[in-house]
This record gives C-alpha cells, sequence and structure tokens, in this order.
C-alpha cells in the first residue's frame, strides 16, 4: 500500500526523534554556551521531552495538510491509558511509605545470603524486583528498584561503569522479568488477550526462561563489581520517622487499586487522586511526591504512542516478511529503535500468524526492551530518577546500549536455546 502523505511525514519525524534522542548532551551544551536561550535548550536536552516535542510537531503538520478534523479524530483514537497508568504507579510507588516498605523486604532477602551486606542488597534489588515487577507491573517495579538503587549506591561515590553496568542489567531485568504473568509487561498486555495467553502459558513458556536470565544477568553484575559492592555498606541513617505500619498499608492499599484498575483510568486516576489528598493529609510521612518526574515520563510516552501510530505502514511489512528465527532477531533489533508494546500490538494485528510467530514476536520484543531508552515503557522511569546522578545529569545513549548488549545476549540465549 502507498502511504499517505502524513505518514510519510510521521515516518521522517520519528526518524528525527530518535537521532534527537541521541543528540539531548549536544542541547545541553548550547544551553552554556548561549546562556540567553538557555531554558529552551535546556527543554530540548531533556530526553523526556523528545518524543512529545516531535509528537506537537506532527499535530501540527496534521493540521495544515489534514485540517482539525482528522487531526482531531487521530489524536481522539489513539489510548493514553499507558502513560496515565505509568505517571500513576510512579507516583504512588516512588512515595517514602512503599520505599520503605520495599527496602525492608529486600533487606530481609539479603541478609539470607552470606555476602557482604553491599554485594547481597545489590543482588537481590537486580533479581527479586524485576521479578516482583510481574505481579505489581513493571513500571512500579522499575520505580521501586531505581529509588533503591539511588539511595543505597548511586548517591554514593560509585564508578561511572558500576552505574552504566547496574542501568543496562536493570533495565533488561525489568523487560524480562515481567513475563512470569500476563498482565505485568506492556508487550504482553498487548496480545495476552487476542491470543488467549493466561499466566499459566506465561509462566511455563516465557517466564521460567527469563527468571534464569534474570539471575545469570543480577549475578555477573554482582560477582564483577563484588570488590566495590563489598566494600559499600548498604544500610544508611534515616533522618525519618519509622512510618507506622497502618500508614504503610494504606499507601499498599493504593497501590494495589492501582494495579487491579490499570486498564481503567477514570478509577485509577480517581485513586491517584485520593492517593494525593492522603499524603498531603499526613506530610510527615512523606518525601516529596515525584510528580514531576512521572509527568516527564508520561509525556514521553504520550508523545511515542502519537508518533508510533503512523509507523504501522512500514513496520507491519517488515514484520510479515520474515520467518520466526528471522524474526526473533528481527523485533530484538527494532525494538531499540520503536517501543517493543508497539511492535506486539502491530504484530497482532494481523491474522492466521502461527504459534511460532508469536512466541518469536513477544520473546524477541522483550528482549531487546533494555538496550535503549525508548525500548521499554518503563524504562524512561528509571532513567528520569537514577539520571541525575550522572556525569552532567546525562546518561549517555551510547553507554547505555553498550551496558545492555551482554545482559541482551542472555536473555537471547534464554529464549532461544532453552
Amino acid at each position: 500500500m502507498t502511504p499517505a502523505p502524513i505518514e510519510v511525514i510521521g515516518a521522517m519525524l520519528f526518524g528525527i526523534a530518535l537521532i534527537h534522542t541521541f543528540s539531548t548532551q549536544w542541547f545541553q551544551r548550547l544551553a552554556h554556551t548561549h546562556p540567553a536561550h538557555a531554558g529552551i535548550w535546556h527543554f530540548l536536552g531533556e530526553v523526556e521531552v523528545v518524543f512529545g516535542f516531535w509528537a506537537m510537531v506532527l499535530v501540527v503538520a496534521m493540521l495544515i495538510t489534514d485540517g482539525k478534523e482528522a487531526a482531531t479524530a487521530y489524536i481522539d483514537g489513539q489510548s493514553f491509558t499507558e502513560p496515565m497508568f505509568v505517571f500513576a504507579i510512579m507516583v504512588i510507588s516512588g512515595s517514602r511509605p512503599i520505599l520503605q516498605f520495599a527496602m525492608t523486604c529486600v533487606k530481609t532477602l539479603a541478609r539470607l545470603i552470606p555476602w557482604p551486606d553491599g554485594k547481597a542488597f545489590y543482588f537481590v534489588t537486580l533479581f527479586f524486583v524485576p521479578l516482583l515487577g510481574s505481579f505489581i507491573t513493571e513500571p512500579a517495579a522499575m520505580t521501586l528498584a531505581g529509588l533503591i538503587l539511588l539511595e543505597r549506591y548511586y548517591s554514593r561515590d560509585i564508578s561511572a561503569r558500576l552505574k552504566y553496568v547496574t542501568l543496562g542489567v536493570l533495565f533488561v531485568n525489568i523487560s524480562i522479568g515481567g513475563t512470569l504473568t500476563s498482565f505485568a509487561a506492556p508487550p504482553v498486555l498487548m496480545v495476552a488477550a487476542k491470543w488467549g495467553w493466561d499466566s499459566t502459558f506465561m509462566l511455563t513458556t516465557f517466564g521460567w526462561k527469563a527468571a534464569l536470565a534474570v539471575l545469570v544477568n543480577a549475578m555477573a553484575a554482582t560477582l564483577l563489581f563484588q570488590r566495590e559492592l563489598s566494600a559499600l555498606n548498604s544500610e544508611t541513617r534515616s533522618t525519618h520517622a519509622q512510618t507506622p505500619t497502618w500508614v504503610v498499608a494504606v499507601h499498599l492499599f493504593f497501590l494495589t487499586g492501582v494495579v487491579m484498575f490499570a486498564h481503567h483510568p477514570a478509577i485509577f486516576i480517581g485513586l491517584l487522586l485520593f492517593f494525593v489528598g492522603f499524603a498531603h493529609a499526613y506530610e510527615r510521612y512523606q518525601d516529596r511526591l515525584i510528580l514531576r518526574e512521572g509527568l516527564m515520563v508520561a509525556f514521553f510516552l504520550a508523545g511515542l504512542i502519537v508518533l508510533g501510530g503512523h509507523q504501522k505502514w512500514w513496520l507491519q511489512p517488515v514484520l510479515t516478511g520474515m520467518d520466526s528465527t528471522v524474526l526473533f532477531f528481527g523485533a530484538t533489533l527494532l525494538t531499540a529503535i520503536t517501543d517493543n508494546a508497539a511492535l506486539t500490538y502491530l504484530g497482532s494485528l494481523l491474522e492466521g500468524t502461527t504459534a511460532d510467530f508469536r512466541y518469536s514476536l513477544v520473546a524477541g520484543a522483550v528482549a531487546g526492551g533494555g538496550l535503549t531508552v525508548i525500548a521499554n515503557a518503563p524504562n524512561p522511569a528509571g532513567f528520569s530518577i537514577l539520571k541525575g546522578s550522572f556525569k552532567d545529569e546525562a546518561i549517555r545513549p551510547l553507554g547505555l546500549l553498550a551496558a545492555a548488549l551482554p545482559p541482551t545476549i542472555v536473555a537471547v540465549l534464554a529464549f532461544q536455546v532453552l
């Protein structure tokens, strides 16, 4: 089929957005060399802004070429449930009571391992929390893991190499760690209902392989940096009073409610508003809610959805022309420049696909979910939380790609060989 002019424009803007993603440091340098306009350069230098900005350009182009009705119909036809859910889950799971509860769980498991405290805590964070994402959803797991790593490690004087390797392993493990169930990983969620994949199917077909890969990746990173980690004492002295159990229970209630109604924005946004009111009423048990970070991530994901809607014309033919083996590796690579949920959604629209095709598409999509910040929906959450601890408050895309390649290879071997 010949693409419509706006679809070609959409593909061009998507490509420009990808280049922009890898060029954010250039905009940050412009902010320092041109202080008169530093604000706009800093704005364009935020990775979370990139896709939202170019999505706005696409909408303007649609208004010019197709008119107001066509542009508004296109926007109304997109589903923005995922960005809204990620915003809600980030704000709640990033609250102090939830974080303290998660740290207590991680600390309890770490004490069972006969390793130095810093080493054991690190391993459990990279192994247990990503698998927990299969039950509390991947965005919640990413938020918890990011905040735990920030407080226990990234806020310390650790090497840049450890920071990048940890980030790469975290992104990959979160992407594959949500495949133990049928409702936690965005790329699985896109196809589970149509293809009849329940949690039993996911656990027996994908989950156990993913769990093994998560274990290998976490263990490898821990052993690689065991000297540096063993020298760290992960215990920190909190300046806050211990949060009462009943306050933690209320927070867990809100977190559970948002997860249960993840597909119903009117309900989970209502729960979020009640949560914000409760947090304000008991401010002494709270840190600053990560509203700004959550909004930035939601803006990023919403922009990706708007731009991604015009990529169907070239992505679907690419997927159709691959056999199962080529599709697996093709999906792994395509995920890095699109989004694994968008990729599996487009694959689900194809009729008459085989079981091998479906497995290869989803396995490849989740295996490549840690290669870039746009590859998996929860990645921008971890990116937003941890980027401030890197030099110049910027995470180099090529540095992330290099760090994520080894754990991605482990994931590929788990899904292809086992």
